[in-house]
This record gives C-alpha cells, sequence and structure tokens, in this order.
C-alpha cells in the first residue's frame, strides 16, 4: 500500500511537471525575458547569471538582484567573464520592454521577469551568438512537445482505424492491412525516419520541415498500434453485444465506432502517454543530425547540436540544458504511462 501511495505521488509530480511545461512553452513569449532570436554578439557563450541576495558588502536585499559581467581574454584567447560588483539590477517582475505598434496603437512588450534596466541576466548562459539559451530553451519547447503529442495523436488516429478495420473485418483486408503493417515494422524506425527525410528537398522552409517530421513520425508509429487494436477487436467483436448490434441491423461503421473501439481508450490512453518521448527523442535526434527543425525555428534537439563537440563540452557545460528539460519530459511521459497502466490494468486491479 506504502508503495501505491508513493507511486500515485509521483504520478502526480509528473502530470505537474509535463502541466507546467505546456503551459509555459503555449506563453512562451511572455514567460522568456527575451526573444529567441534576439543576439547579443558582445557576449558569446555567457555563462550563466547568479542571482544574489547578498551584496559585496555583505548587506541582505529582500528582492533578488544581479550584476552585470566585465569579460577579458586570457593568454589562451579564452573569453572570461567576471561580475562587476560597482552597481546591482534588481529583478522585477512584469518588466517594460521595447514598445510596438499593434493596430496603430503603441504597446509595450512585457514579459514575467527580468531586469528592465541595461543589464542582461542569463539564467541558462547564452550561446555563440550571445543569445539568451533560456529563452531559446522556452520557445523550443514548443515545437518538441508539439511534434510529440500531435505525431502521436495523428498516428492513434491511423493505428486505430486501420487496426479496427482490419480486426472487424477479417478476410482479405486483414491480410493486406497486416502485411503493410508488417513491412513498416520490419525495417528500423529511425533508419527509415533518416532516409524518407534524406529523400526530401533540402532546401525545404521550417515550417515545411515541422509538417513533414511530424506527419514522418505519425506515418511510422501507427503500425505496431494497430497490430494491438486489430487483436483487440478480433476479441471483441465476437461478444454479445457486439453480436446483438448487428442482429438489430447496426451498420459496420456504428458498430465500429460505438461498440468496438470505445473499449480500447483505456489501452489507448497509456499508449499515449508511452510513445510520446519516443517521438521527442526522434525529433530530437533528427534536429541533431542536422535533418530536423533548423533556423530561424528552434527545438530542444537543435539546440542541443550545439553540444556535440568535446570542447564545447569542457568549457560551456551549460549548452547542455536542453537535454536536461528532454530527459525531464520523458521521465515525466515514462512515470504517468506506467501509473496509468497499473490504473486501467484489470489484472492490476485484482492483485490489489
Amino acid at each position: 500500500m506504502f508503495n501505491k501511495l508513493k507511486e500515485k505521488k509521483l504520478a502526480l509530480i509528473a502530470l505537474l511537471v509535463l502541466g507546467t511545461l505546456c503551459v509555459i512553452t503555449v506563453f512562451a513569449e511572455f514567460i522568456a525575458p527575451y526573444d529567441y532570436d534576439e543576439d547579443n554578439r558582445e557576449n558569446p557563450y555567457q555563462p550563466p547569471t547568479k542571482i544574489h541576495c547578498i551584496d559585496a558588502g555583505g548587506r541582505f536585499h529582500f528582492i533578488p538582484f544581479v550584476y552585470t559581467s566585465d569579460k577579458y581574454l586570457s593568454e589562451n584567447y579564452e573569453r572570461i567573464y567576471t561580475e562587476s560588483t560597482a552597481k546591482h539590477y534588481s529583478l522585477r517582475l512584469f518588466p517594460k520592454g521595447d514598445a510596438y505598434h499593434l493596430w496603430g496603437v503603441i504597446k509595450w512588450d512585457r514579459h514575467l521577469f527580468g531586469v528592465g534596466e541595461s543589464a542582461k541576466m542569463y539564467l541558462c548562459g547564452t550561446d555563440a551568438r550571445g543569445r539568451d539559451l533560456f529563452s531559446r530553451i522556452v520557445h523550443g519547447g514548443r515545437i518538441s512537445l508539439s511534434i510529440g503529442i500531435i505525431g502521436v495523436f495523428i498516428a492513434m488516429v491511423l493505428g486505430t482505424i486501420i487496426g479496427g478495420l482490419a480486426g472487424y473485418f477479417g478476410g482479405i483486408v486483414d491480410q493486406c492491412i497486416m502485411r503493410c503493417a508488417e513491412l513498416f515494422m520490419m525495417i528500423p524506425s529511425f533508419y527509415l525516419l533518416l532516409a524518407i527525410r534524406a529523400s526530401l528537398p533540402p532546401d525545404l522552409s521550417s515550417a515545411h520541415v515541422y509538417f513533414f517530421v511530424t506527419c514522418l513520425l505519425s506515418l511510422i508509429g501507427w503500425a505496431g498500434l494497430a497490430r494491438i487494436i486489430r487483436g483487440m477487436v478480433l476479441s471483441l467483436k465476437e461478444q454479445d453485444f457486439v453480436l446483438a448490434a448487428r442482429l438489430l441491423g447496426t451498420n459496420h461503421f456504428n458498430v465500429i465506432v460505438k461498440h468496438l473501439l470505445p473499449h480500447t481508450t483505456s489501452y489507448l490512453l497509456v499508449a499515449m502517454s508511452i510513445s510520446i518521448p519516443g517521438y521527442i527523442l526522434a525529433e530530437s535526434a533528427l534536429s541533431l543530425l542536422g535533418l530536423g527543425i533548423q533556423e530561424p525555428f528552434v527545438s530542444w534537439g537543435m539546440l542541443l547540436s550545439d553540444a556535440l563537440s568535446i570542447a564545447q563540452l569542457k568549457f560551456h557545460v551549460w549548452m547542455l540544458f536542453p537535454g536536461v528539460f528532454i530527459f525531464i519530459t520523458v521521465f515525466c511521459c515514462n512515470v504517468l504511462g506506467d501509473s496509468l497502466r497499473d490504473v486501467m490494468d484489470p489484472l492490476t486491479k485484482m492483485k490489489l
């Protein structure tokens, strides 16, 4: 009983973390202190900004603050950043940013937090062009998470419909669909994904790449789900409630949609939560290899590609922060999927 309570608490924490990540990415323009493409060429590879509550004189401040950074080149031409403690800049909520025109009205660009002055605050450091890595991670999560969710949803719809048709009609329909599904499952999915993506034109825009990557992931992921749904429908269609519906003259479409597929909902929820990490990792791998999302769009995999070299890992370890967000998302999805499986599995309930 104690272990079950711990699992439920862990699942609740995972759900809260995933919900927080989704909310952050939806409101990325407001959460991120800077635009994802706003660069500062004078501060490339600046380490994460330290947030202080005690100043250089030992005085405590209730409002956290940051210092500006001075930089110089070492004898090995390495850029070294040091804090300038002459003046501190307090953190502010909803600082007023730059003005812009919307429908003839001057509006102010506001963010959740910032320093609101000439100083800069980089929570996760900067990249080679001096762009705030935290802001880019927040905006990149919008693409990485949406590809996982949308891709899984499309694959679930395809797999459910195709598997339901194969299991219900059987015969030649079942044979053709299952042989096609086995063809997709026979080829290693990642290599098939690379081959299909490499066959596309290299000069595609970022929007087209996003669309094609989502469709490719869905195209590869439906086959395994269709086989399982087909097996479930094969057993369900011999049940009394299905036979009664057919004897009453219910057409095939209503039998499949209203009587068979609703009984697969519990499995689909579990499969969806477990499959999302695979889609996120696949998109990250494609972007890491330069075949996925590219500039000017940003995704977690594309950001992680900047940390491929040993020099980056040694001197700019903060470039691995996108990988931390990928790990947290994948871990939470797996924990949530395992908890849903335990709740919805009849055998597990009997053991309890």
